[in-house]
């Protein structure tokens, strides 16, 4: 059941603690109106209240934040968000974002916020396909700068959703207001695929790293202690989030990083299966894997035989 009301609680350095449970929850917290139970469209100068100089929203509903001026640093994990004047960023549920206003007291309340409860999309294709907008799971220096263009978009897209929540509700009203959310969060996606293009040096750069940190892993006989490498891992080696990391590369190269990690698994085993005398068992140990039985089964659904047979067939 959500609660109505943003429960506060005190943390370290004066920070409050602000759960978002509701689209009331987060309404309240700013001081505005609440006209639908499940989704809002906040326009940060209507904004009755001043927020704590430093606080942290724990997120129960999914939000999406349009900046169009500096207000102060956004934090998410341990880094600072590259959220400056006009530039977009968007939380999941589950997620918590710490905010410090300490630098710029006074900005003027220029962002845009739209706020929808999970249970608005449930049974909906927006339902169904909320996880393909991977970036309500980005983090750090990884916000969507828009073009002066792209901006009137998103507003137009905004004042869609508001204009519904305004209007008597009738039996299209709900169906409206997702499709115009659906709408906007796909140009999201079109603008991140033009950002991810026009950063493509600094993709390359990152993309030389992970292909650096892969062959490392291996080299080092990091599997034996670590175990299988994972995507999580490179990503945090490059300071991206997963899902940022993973569309990166995707972008960049027309491969995702699982496809770069069991190429290399690959490569290492057929050498190792082939070029030493290593049981299978110690083979499978060396690259990582828990079982043997496991990295048989890898290894035959991707090669189409069994280590042994692969084994057998190099030695006739």
């Amino acid at each position: 059941m959500h609660k109505d009301k943003p429960a506060k609680t005190k943390i370290m350095d004066k920070e409050e603690r602000i759960e978002i449970n509701s689209v009331k929850a987060y309404n309240d917290f700013s001081g505005v109106p609440t006209l639908h139970p499940q989704v809002a469209v906040i326009d940060m100068a209507q904004s009755s209240k001043e927020p704590p100089i430093r606080f942290s929203l724990s997120y129960g509903v999914y939000a999406l934040f349009l900046k169009q001026t500096y207000c102060g640093d956004m934090i998410y994990g341990k880094q600072t968000y590259d959220y400056q004047e006009g530039t977009i960023v968007s939380f999941a549920p589950g997620q918590v974002v710490k905010i410090d206003r300490s630098n710029n007291l006074h900005a003027a309340k220029t962002s845009k916020a739209l706020l929808f409860d999970a249970e608005l999309i449930k049974g909906t294709t927006l339902g169904k396909n909320i996880k393909k907008y991977t970036f309500f799971s980005y983090q750090s220096n990884e916000a969507l700068h828009l073009s002066e263009e792209e901006k009137e978009i998103i507003n137009d897209c905004l004042k869609k959703i508001d204009r519904e929540i305004h209007n008597p509700e009738d039996h299209h009203s709900r169906h409206l207001i997702i499709s115009n959310i659906e709408l906007l969060l796909d140009y999201c996606m079109r603008f991140y695929d033009r950002q991810f293009e026009t950063r493509t040096e600094v993709n390359k750069g990152a993309i030389s790293k992970f292909e650096e940190e892969l062959n490392d892993y291996f080299e080092k006989g990091k599997t034996q202690q670590q175990g299988l490498p994972t995507v999580k891992y490179f990503a945090e080696q490059v300071c991206l989030s997963p899902n940022y990391f993973g569309d990166m590369v995707k972008k960049e190269t027309g491969r995702t990083p699982q496809d770069y990690i069991q190429d290399k698994v690959l490569d290492i085993a057929k050498e190792e299966i082939r070029g030493t005398d290593k049981t299978i068992k110690e083979i499978a140990y060396d690259l990582g894997f828990q079982y043997s039985q496991h990295f048989n089964q890898f290894f035959k659904r991707n090669v189409g035989q069994t280590p042994t047979e692969y084994r057998r067939v190099g030695a006739a």
